[in-house]
């Protein structure tokens, strides 16, 4: 009886500081801002319980456009993420040398080593009209007169590509690593051929790092604020800037809660419908990437 209360005791230590962990950074701060989403000012502080900040956002087409490009974007660069990320964690996890892999592992590791906003005017630094990209293009004599590459949508995307990918790379890297290679052998000597041995063995036992790859970048995507912002520009248009100018600038913290509360639901969604696409569950990923 003494061990089994020692164990249940050790146990209870061992999760305590990820229950507390969670509870006070996770659920009690999300618990307060969905309170606040629900209360509407109606005089100086003085408010009233309802989903006017919820009704005002359907009400306000430039909200909900914004929402659904953002998801749009995002999901776009999910996409580039996966297949750009799954050829260098398949050399990774099925090809390269241990010495190979731990330096591209590395290789990868590199952008986070610093923050969100140096690597941002990185990219100022290479696509803006001065820039290393125009200066050269100039100096080769392919361009006649500086051409500014960035506050567009393709800069976002290489910004925000370049960003998650790692993300993308990793999980894909412990779900193909544990993959047996007599498979694959068998799927050739089967007489199949590369992409059908692609298609039929490698892609489905990748499946789970597949779905949980994309659903950690998407998640970080659309969340995201400084890249989108900072190459976006003005002609950015990007749902956390609003939820930044309800907090920040017009100080509407009802609505900003509101905001975020709606792009949480959002992006549930999507992975929801995702999950439910690739036949995945997610239990089922998250064991097994």
């Amino acid at each position: 009886m003494m061990q089994n209360d020692i164990k249940r005791l050790s146990l209870f230590l061992l999760f305590a500081p990820f229950a507390l962990w969670i509870i006070l950074l996770i659920v009690l701060p999300h618990l307060g801002m969905f309170y606040i989403s629900l209360q509407e000012k109606v005089g100086p502080r003085v408010y009233e319980f309802g989903l006017a900040n919820y009704i005002n956002f359907f009400n306000e087409p430039i909200y909900w456009n914004t929402l659904i490009r953002t998801g749009s974007m995002s999901m776009l660069v999910t996409v580039l993420a996966l297949l750009l990320g799954f050829p260098i964690a398949y050399y990774i996890a099925k090809i390269a040398g241990n010495r190979t892999r731990g330096a591209l592992f590395l290789m990868c590791l590199i952008p986070l080593w610093v923050s969100d906003l140096i690597r941002a005017f990185g990219w100022i630094l290479l696509l803006r009209e001065t820039g290393i990209i125009s200066s050269s293009l100039q100096w080769a004599g392919l361009i006649n007169t500086p051409i500014e590459f960035l506050y567009n949508d393709a800069a976002v995307i290489m910004g925000l590509v370049y960003t998650v990918i790692l993300f993308m790379i990793v999980p894909l890297v412990s779900t193909l690593d544990g993959m047996d290679n007599s498979m694959i052998e068998a799927g050739y000597n089967l007489g199949g051929n590369g992409p059908t041995v692609l298609r039929r063995i490698i892609i489905p036992y990748a499946m789970p790092g597949i779905v949980s790859g994309c659903i950690v970048v998407f998640m970080l995507t659309a969340g995201s604020y400084l890249t989108p912002i900072l190459l976006g520009g003005k002609n950015s248009s990007w749902f956390t800037e609003q939820i930044y100018d309800q907090f920040i600038t017009r100080y509407n913290w009802e609505s900003g809660a509101a905001f975020g509360f709606l792009l949480l639901a959002f992006t549930s969604l999507v992975i929801w419908g995702g999950l439910k696409l690739s036949g995945q569950t997610l239990n089922s990923t998250v064991a097994r990437s």
